[in-house]
């Protein structure tokens, strides 16, 4: 008998791994989630926080993390200073980070300051230093690459939330917490895919 497909949405706090195991003994998601075969589509590194997919749909996650089939992740990001016209249009044509690699175009705005739960460890925080708050959108997975991002334009990031990852969104969950996709986002992820969704027998 086939297994449920399950997919899962879950608010990563700042300081977990994106993983179930670690030798060190640092915070995992076994820590927070305990529904059974459920794997992690991508990764927000440790002091990263946000939307973090889960399923036991092998085929989806291929499609979602192969180039190919790139879609749209969306972060909020506290960057350092106030990022005037031209910073934001580098950023949204492309930047040379780290190994040379250029980034494709992105989708970058500036936003008023998000009603988010504060961090367990603050922000770095200098008098003299402003913050300003971007929203930033890349159809790419780069490891750290909205960090490298911002400060390849002179802004560091100081704190980075996932809001969405394609239609799904960071709505409704509080951080450390999950739930289940409900059946219209479960038909948009698959949509978005390119695969019809399995029929449980």
């Amino acid at each position: 008998m086939r297994k449920p497909v399950r997919h899962i949405l879950f608010w990563k706090p700042y300081g977990v791994l994106s993983q179930f195991t670690d030798r060190e003994g640092r915070p995992t998601l076994k820590d927070y989630i305990d529904v059974p075969d459920v794997y992690p589509v991508g990764r927000l590194d440790m002091d990263s926080e946000g939307l973090l997919l889960l399923t036991n749909d092998g085929l989806l996650k291929y499609r979602l993390l192969h180039p190919r089939y790139g879609h749209w992740r969306t972060y909020w990001a506290q960057v350092e200073r106030i990022p005037d016209d031209e910073a934001l249009r580098r950023l949204a044509e492309g930047v040379v980070i780290a190994g040379g690699y250029r980034t494709r175009p992105a989708r970058v705005r500036r936003i008023e300051p998000p009603e988010l739960p504060p961090r367990p460890v603050p922000i770095r925080y200098r008098k003299t230093v402003p913050t300003y708050w971007l929203e930033i959108s890349i159809r790419e997975g780069k490891n750290r690459q909205v960090r490298r991002m911002t400060a390849a334009v002179g802004h560091p990031t100081l704190r980075l939330v996932r809001v969405a990852i394609g239609p799904l969104r960071l709505d409704g969950l509080e951080p450390g917490h999950w739930r289940p996709l409900t059946p219209d986002e479960e038909a948009a992820l698959y949509r978005l895919c390119r695969l019809k969704p399995p029929v449980d027998q």
